[in-house]
């Protein structure tokens, strides 16, 4: 039985999902929270989003190796830090001035993580569930 999801429909979610991503970099150039990576401890850059102990201990240690960082692109030299995780990384990192970035940034809903499955899931269920039902008639 084949599922027929209406192209506006998905083209709709992008546009959703692309607008809550912009919204979510405008909220933190514009709050002024970043961390300076060329000065963080290990302790402050786990504030970063989807940045645990053992990533923020390796970016601790390529700075150390490789001496302070000249580009916030830099990052992506590290173990662990892609182009992916570096688009969300960016809007709280700066090379210069204190660190204003104090708690844990939340990660939710940056990854398409369990609750947006689910949710496509019971969408699928139910179209195929209407689908079948407008079939018969």
């Amino acid at each position: 039985m084949k599922v027929h999801i209406p192209r506006y429909a998905i083209l709709a979610t992008l546009a959703l999902l692309a607008a809550v991503s912009a919204r979510a970099a405008e909220t933190a150039e514009a709050s002024g929270k970043k961390i300076n990576i060329n000065q963080a401890s290990s302790s402050q850059l786990t504030n970063l989003p989807r940045v645990g102990a053992k990533l923020a201990d390796r970016m601790v240690e390529y700075r150390k190796a490789h001496g302070q960082f000249g580009q916030a692109e830099e990052l992506m030299e590290v173990k662990g830090v892609g182009e992916k995780l570096f688009k969300e990384l960016k809007p709280y990192v700066t090379l210069s001035g204190p660190t204003s970035l104090a708690a844990k940034v939340s990660s939710k809903g940056t990854r398409g993580g369990s609750a947006g499955k689910k949710n496509t899931a019971r969408s699928a269920s139910t179209a195929s569930t209407t689908a079948s039902t407008s079939k018969g008639r």
